[in-house]
């Protein structure tokens, strides 16, 4: 989730207090301050980035597997997504540049969507000295994601868009959007889902769930959703979006039921079962606590929370998590939220969703 600089990340499997956490170089959270208040990363303001004419600034949208990455800012004798693709950066325009992004997130922590932006001069191979006209975005995109999947193949770009010099990815983000996966029931977790979701043994309450969210949207002090570590000046946000919704298992692959439903809905279309009805068929079977037969495994019931808001704390997201996940599991009530939420104090939260469930979904911009 998102963090402030100088704190360890949590990379255990296991639902931690986030006071207990240690120091390290780069943090990976929001900066939560407001832009006219802050530095950028690099010490320097962000109008007063360069203006070279003959430096393009690209802004570059990511995606990448939080698992064998120690965070995403740079740190010493660490691999990270801003120094894994700063060397990609490199082995393509043939110098070193520094990348700078919208959000950063823990080790453990995943990305369908994390944006950067990095300086770009373009100079001959060929004539060294020589500046030649910006790559085109498209170019920029497949040549660094050639050099990407030479590493661990776990990080690639997905868009790249130039921009204007002063256009900054941290500071003029308008809004940040995260996942997090919760998979419920006693069946061990799939090894397709390692470190991808959180496993939850007890079957979780949705309408609790749903209730406990609409306590905690809105304008708020969030003292007791920041870890103890948190630097931001402020605890007030506004969470402008937190909700729970039941999903299909992923990976997700047809049953016999469902495959002779299509096949009989090819046929006779006005028969055909759409996938909300499907889900509500297999979550019938968790509850009756059927089995789907002889070496097929029996799937969870999968939940995803999303919480939307300009900023978030250090922890805040995980922290959300692990309160509704005790609520779905009865381990809390409604007004014990409330109770939560008014006491102020991270010590009167119960202990923060782990790390690998949860996804920087997207980040907003106002772009021509």
């Amino acid at each position: 989730m998102t963090e402030n600089p100088k704190h360890v990340l949590d990379t255990t499997e296991t639902p931690q207090k986030p006071s207990k956490v240690a120091k390290t170089i780069g943090d990976p959270s929001d900066d939560e301050e407001e832009p006219h208040q802050q530095q950028s990363d690099s010490g320097i303001g962000p109008q007063s980035m360069s203006q070279n004419p003959k430096i393009q600034r690209y802004l570059i949208a990511i995606e990448y597997i939080g698992t064998r990455f120690s965070g995403s800012q740079q740190q010493l004798n660490c691999r990270t997504v801003v120094g894994v693709l700063q060397e990609a950066f490199h082995k393509f325009v043939g110098q070193p540049v520094s990348i700078f992004c919208s959000s950063r997130t823990d080790a453990g922590v995943h990305a369908l969507s994390n944006v950067c932006h990095v300086d770009v001069e373009r100079i001959s191979k060929r004539k060294p000295g020589e500046v030649l006209p910006p790559h085109e975005p498209a170019v920029v995109k497949k040549a660094v994601n050639h050099f990407l999947q030479k590493n661990e193949g776990d990080i690639m770009v997905v868009d790249v868009r130039s921009v204007s010099a002063d256009f900054h990815a941290r500071y003029k983000a308008q809004e940040r959007m995260y996942f997090y996966r919760l998979l419920s029931g006693p069946e061990c977790l799939s090894t397709f889902e390692k470190d991808r979701t959180w496993h939850v043994p007890e079957e979780l309450n949705i309408q609790a769930m749903q209730e406990a969210c609409k306590v905690l949207v809105g304008h708020h002090d969030f003292s007791s959703f920041r870890a103890a570590a948190c630097q931001a000046k402020s605890p007030i946000r506004t969470l402008d979006e937190l909700n729970v919704t039941e999903v299909l298992s992923t990976p997700y692959f047809p049953s016999v039921m469902e495959r002779n439903q299509n096949d009989l809905a090819l046929k006779e279309p006005h028969t055909a079962t759409n996938i909300s009805e499907s889900n509500d068929n297999w979550v019938e079977c968790f509850q009756n606590g059927t089995s789907p037969g002889f070496g097929i495994r029996k799937r969870h019931r999968s939940f995803v929370v999303t919480a939307r808001a300009r900023s978030f704390l250090y922890h805040q997201v995980r922290l959300l998590v692990g309160v509704l996940k005790s609520v779905g599991t009865g381990d809390l009530t409604v007004s014990n939220v409330e109770r939560i939420l008014n006491a102020k104090t991270v010590t009167a939260a119960p202990p923060m969703a782990p790390a690998h469930g949860l996804y920087l979904a997207h980040v907003k911009y106002d772009l021509p």
